[in-house]
């Protein structure tokens, strides 16, 4: 997920600085919880493969855990591209250097993934330059299309998350997918912290809500806890998690919304 990415990187208007967009406000707004409602079944029918393209590890759970949940139970085989090892998630960090990084993010993927209980999940892994959202676009879009096959649905970063990374990947899936006549389903993360729920940036009338029962979402939260490079503080910098609690509010809510 990167935010200390975002400060360098990410255009004004979506950078994400702060706290960002408090969830009490999401929820007493109301635009989120009467989004209309895509069942994953209809969303990846059956015969088709669904595709996850994560920018970082931990992307992948944070914003569509309950969604490969649901597939793993469907019996729908779901091949996860992991596109960085997530290795710049704590720049000058002596308890967090890139080697280290590089060995535990993809391991808390593993156990996230066991954590959900996935079945019929392959794995690929790009390890592209974390951070480099700006430079590898057209090598991820190469990439890609060794992967995909006819028959996929394809989820991915929206192309206006916020973050350089993310919207790299966005941009990359959106070409390859129209060259090959795949479908494209763009997962908002970053959103949902420098938007508002009245942002006119957001394509609000492409936004479906994927529910997710009580079980389904215990097993998506349990997943998370699996990456804890990224949700425990910092000791040898006294920087703070890189998911606070704050930043998980907003991405383990009762429902995952993606953009159609």
């Amino acid at each position: 997920m990167e935010p200390g990415v975002i400060h360098a990187h990410a255009p004004n208007d979506r950078a994400s600085k702060g706290l960002g967009t408090r969830e009490a406000t999401w929820q007493n707004s109301g635009r989120l919880s009467t989004l209309p409602e895509v069942d994953p079944a209809t969303l990846v029918p059956p015969g088709a493969r669904a595709v996850i393209v994560s920018p970082h590890p931990d992307d992948e759970i944070l914003g569509t855990g309950g969604l490969l949940a649901k597939l793993s139970d469907l019996g729908r085989k779901v091949l996860i591209i992991a596109v960085t090892d997530g290795t710049a998630s704590h720049p000058d960090s002596p308890e967090w250097p890139a080697a280290r990084l590089a060995a535990i993010r993809p391991q808390e993927t593993r156990d996230a993934l066991q954590r959900l209980r996935m079945r019929h999940v392959a794995l690929v892994r790009l390890h592209l330059p974390d951070g480099g959202g700006e430079t590898f676009e057209s090598e991820l879009a190469e990439a890609l299309k060794a992967h995909l096959e006819p028959g996929d649905i394809v989820f991915g970063t929206w192309r206006f998350d916020g973050h350089p990374d993310h919207e790299s990947v966005g941009r990359a899936m959106t070409a390859v997918a129209g060259a090959l006549d795949l479908p494209f389903v763009e997962v908002p993360v970053w959103t949902w912290h420098w938007a508002t729920p009245e942002d006119s940036r957001v394509p609000w009338s492409r936004a479906r809500r994927i529910v997710l029962d009580a079980a389904t979402l215990a097993r998506k939260l349990h997943a998370v806890q699996a990456f804890r490079s990224q949700i425990e503080a910092d000791s040898s910098t006294g920087r703070e998690a890189i998911l606070p609690e704050h930043v998980l509010e907003r991405l383990t809510r009762s429902y995952e919304v993606v953009l159609i």
